[in-house]
């Protein structure tokens, strides 16, 4: 394949991984419902997030509205914030039973249990998921680490988690924490497949957003090497500052991940807003490689 051809390949795939990208909000968001519909066309994933101001009846409120506007609600379960197993029962059964939800992204949640459940394994273990048909689950990625869990645990961890899931009868995928550097989340791919972990990619990014407020969600969630490449002036995060958007990021992944394409899909936190993050999906047939 020619350099010509070999690009224009790469801005398709740049263009058609943003076209077809999840996004993530808050259920509390005003456009989690039919207003979505005005911004985004229907049949896209909408991750609803599980901060710990809301209730569990919050989320389901949000899927339901998203699923009743055409498009297909992933609810988060942290696991932490579940008080017992009838809520987290109550939860899972609701969100499959009137909002049609067949994915949950498991995590655990930054907080200290309120229930039973110290870890999101301690959920998976007890069965719920699947006992009230939903046949998917996402896990959490920490390419560049968890701030709280070193690395072993977090590895650890993840390869119960997909053992005990696939066990289960469950579809696995991953879905990463979001970063501005390519190069330690195709590491962390390519470390994952090595370890047998050979479960659909989704990476996450940050979709179009202020300097500050990319600053500011990168300290909260730990994002160490990013942080260290914003101290160090690194040319794509100076690229994120001219152009506050992640396509420098999208470019690098697109290149980096090579024919294999070992990139499932895209999941963007709206942290600059739902609207900025939609007008940005819409002018994904612009794209241009790095």
């Amino acid at each position: 394949m020619d350099a010509g051809t070999l690009a224009t390949a790469q801005r398709r795939r740049a263009a058609s991984l943003i076209g077809d990208c999840s996004i993530e909000l808050s259920p509390r968001d005003e456009l989690a419902g039919d207003a979505l519909r005005s911004l985004l066309v229907p049949g896209r994933s909408v991750f609803v997030n599980h901060p710990s101001s809301v209730t569990h009846h919050d989320i389901v409120a949000a899927c339901v509205r998203l699923q009743r506007a055409g498009f297909v609600p992933v609810p988060h379960v942290a696991a932490r914030r579940l008080a017992s197993f009838t809520q987290a029962s109550d939860f899972l059964q609701r969100a499959a039973g009137e909002a049609g939800v067949d994915r949950i992204l498991l995590i655990g949640g930054d907080d200290s249990p309120v229930g039973p459940f110290r870890a999101s394994l301690d959920l998976l273990a007890t069965g719920v998921v699947e006992r009230h048909g939903i046949g998917q689950v996402a896990f959490g990625g920490y390419p560049e680490r968890h701030p709280a869990i070193d690395a072993h645990t977090l590895d650890a961890a993840l390869r119960a988690k997909v053992a005990l899931a696939r066990q289960s009868g469950l579809a696995v995928s991953l879905v990463t924490q979001f970063g501005f550097e390519a190069g330690p989340i195709l590491r962390w791919i390519a470390a994952q497949r090595a370890l047998g972990i050979d479960c659909p990619v989704h990476v996450g990014i940050a979709g179009p957003a202020s300097v500050a407020t990319l600053a500011k969600f990168a300290i909260r969630c730990g994002i160490g090497a990013s942080l260290r490449a914003l101290a160090r002036g690194h040319t794509a995060f100076a690229r994120i500052m001219v152009e506050a958007g992640p396509d420098v990021l999208i470019g690098e992944l697109v290149v980096g991940e090579g024919a294999d394409a070992s990139i499932a899909g895209l999941q963007v936190f709206t942290f600059g807003g739902v609207r900025r993050t939609a007008e940005w999906i819409g002018a994904a047939n612009g794209f241009r490689c790095a």
